[in-house]
């Protein structure tokens, strides 16, 4: 009885599994980055001197979570969005675009209401901490600013990091493809030589 393995199929599938491994192995790469992003942000948290405004994208990183103060000389516009207070209800964050006394731009996160209508802001001094914004950043008032409740400061451990279970996940569908593989090659071999 013959067992002959086909090549071209055999690379194919082991090329894969291998391509899940590594998938898998990065993911676990990620998570100790992410485990040290988030220490590194929770040690900023707790650093009480302000730091200056971040100018552009590239100190973004470098002053996420840590205490600032702005001067909005001019507001453009308040929006709101939805938000969550300090005490964890949903509602809405008022958020203040401002142009600041010494140049740039800042959002300011106002505070928090269950009212969608924008309040009466007109600028001045205000600190809070800086929170991530899709592609910008924000300063977060503490206290608020407008009359407005404490919004929900922002929090490292809020970071997702599940990249532990999509290693887990790369290294199952690794498996599933040699089991399924084996498999299937047994039924081929059944089927060229039955008993």
């Amino acid at each position: 009885m013959t067992r002959r393995i086909p090549i071209v199929s055999t690379v194919i599938v082991l090329a894969a599994v291998a391509t899940m491994i590594g998938l898998g192995v990065w993911q676990l790469h990620r998570k100790e980055w992410k485990e040290a992003l988030i220490a590194r942000y929770l040690a900023a948290e707790t650093m009480n001197s302000d730091v200056p405004w971040p100018a552009s994208p590239a100190e973004y990183p470098d002053a996420l979570y840590r205490h600032a103060r702005v001067e909005c000389a001019e507001v453009t516009r308040i929006s709101a969005i939805s938000g969550r207070s300090a005490t964890g209800q949903p509602g809405w964050a008022h958020i203040a675009h401002c142009r600041l006394l010494n140049g740039g731009d800042a959002d300011i996160g106002l505070g928090w209401s269950n009212d969608s209508a924008s309040p009466s802001w007109s600028g001045g001094e205000v600190g809070g901490v800086i929170a991530g914004s899709e592609d910008r950043v924000r300063l977060v008032a503490a206290p608020p600013q407008a009359g407005l409740a404490q919004l929900a400061l922002p929090d490292p451990r809020d970071l997702p990091n599940n990249h532990l279970s999509y290693a887990v996940q790369w290294f199952l569908f690794a498996a599933t493809a040699l089991v399924i593989y084996v498999l299937a090659l047994r039924k081929k071999w059944r089927a060229e030589n039955p008993r």
